[in-house]
């Protein structure tokens, strides 16, 4: 796959964690999407220069249509004889008939859930059936504030899926690991021990993190114990070389009943859900055939406020129009998924059925999901056909809102 094709998945952005203005009992997390997004540009303008080809510039103004760099790259269009404002500029490889086409399993194929990093969950699902990630809300009223809030957002941002295979030698999106009973638990000193389940934690010394060894964002650790069904996340983690541990945050989950963090917690995720299951993985999109839970997704900006089973607000705005932790929204259901390749018309699907959930601030309109060198990059790219635009608020209630800053 090339540079190029990867530089423009790998654009989760770091989300560090840092005090809350208002309320200094736990973590938030505010990115700094908007000077990130300049940095990215930059990096893929200089992947679209070093191919020098017509594909790579419409690829790059696909994805950074407007700035400095978009008018750069429209120059070395023209100078390679080609008008970027005619309708025959922009790259149509993305059409399913020009694509390679991976066959998807019929839906319901299931197996025996297997051990190991990014393993196959055999179709089963992480959650109970009855859990709110399993709802099918595809009948459910729209928000009434659902225009304001996406407008806010932006109606010409596009879907991105930021997961994907190795770039540059780091895994594209959030690892996991499954073991079994027989790994032994640690100690995992916390920084946020207040908002923190204290373990021991069943991690093994080699657990894949997010970014990698080296990685400097979110370096989410997650570990899935197939025997005892239970889940272990960990925010910020760090090996300590002694074979254990050391996080900001972390929280356990027993994935055989629904559990919702106690009010105001965080988790190891800012709206203190769970992170597994909302990740888009390979074996459910091409072994499965079919995605039956709710997708975790990011945006740059949020509300101080919550919508259940979230329990945890991760920004220092109140402005009403600002979308809460928590808030589900999905594909519109008169959206044609018919020219889509099947990887991608299967998370569509999805989207229309169970939706996508607000778990972090972060880049817009960003779907999480597990690496796997098996993901088509090009394939996923077609994602970004859809916008802001094609979306809906799923109606919200019960709200948490803080209304100290009102």
């Amino acid at each position: 796959m090339n540079r190029l094709g990867l530089a423009i998945l790998l654009v989760a952005a770091p989300l560090a964690p840092s005090f809350d203005p208002i309320n200094a009992s736990g973590p938030i997390r505010i990115s700094n999407a908007r000077a990130q997004d300049d940095v990215w540009a930059k990096e893929a303008f200089a992947a679209a220069k070093e191919l020098g080809t017509v594909d790579a510039w419409n690829v790059f103004l696909e994805s950074y249509p407007d700035g400095f760099h978009a008018d750069l790259a429209r120059a070395y269009l023209k100078k390679l004889g080609v008008d970027p404002g005619q309708p025959g500029a922009v790259d149509q490889a993305d059409s399913a008939e020009e694509k390679p086409v991976a066959s998807v399993a019929p839906s319901g194929t299931q197996g025996e859930v297997q051990l190991g990093p990014n393993a196959s969950l055999g179709g089963r699902r992480l959650l109970p059936d009855d859990s709110p990630w399993n709802a099918d809300i595809s009948q459910s009223p729209v928000d009434p504030n659902s225009e304001k809030i996406l407008a806010r957002v932006g109606l010409d941002k596009p879907l991105r899926a930021a997961f994907g295979p190795e770039w540059e030698g780091v895994p594209v999106g959030i690892p996991y690991v499954v073991v079994g009973a027989d790994q032994a638990k640690v100690q995992v000193p916390l920084t946020y021990a207040d908002e923190s389940d204290p373990g021991p934690y069943r991690i093994p010394p080699d657990a894949p993190i997010e970014g990698g060894p080296n990685g400097s964002e979110d370096r989410h650790v997650l570990v899935l114990d197939r025997d005892n069904w239970q889940l272990w996340e960990l925010f910020n983690a760090f090996p300590d070389g002694k074979g254990g541990w050391k996080a900001d945050s972390g929280a356990i989950w027993n994935l055989n009943e629904n559990q919702v963090r106690p009010a105001g917690w965080t988790s190891a995720d800012a709206a203190g859900l769970p992170i597994l299951p909302g990740l888009a993985r390979y074996d459910e999109v091409m072994e499965k055939g079919a995605i039956e839970h709710a997708l975790r997704f990011t945006l740059s900006k949020s509300r101080r406020a919550y919508v259940p089973p979230a329990s945890h607000w991760a920004s220092a705005h109140n402005d009403d129009d600002l979308p809460p932790m928590g808030m589900r929204v999905r594909l519109k259901a008169d959206f044609d998924t018919s020219g889509f390749v099947p990887e991608a018309k299967v998370i569509l699907e999805a989207l229309k059925k169970y939706g996508m959930i607000l778990a972090d601030n972060g880049s817009d309109n960003f779907i999480s999901g597990a690496p796997d060198e098996r993901w088509n990059v090009d394939n996923l790219r077609q994602l970004m056909r859809v916008t802001t635009k094609d979306l809906e608020v799923v109606e919200m209630t019960d709200m948490v809102v803080d209304e100290r800053g009102k």
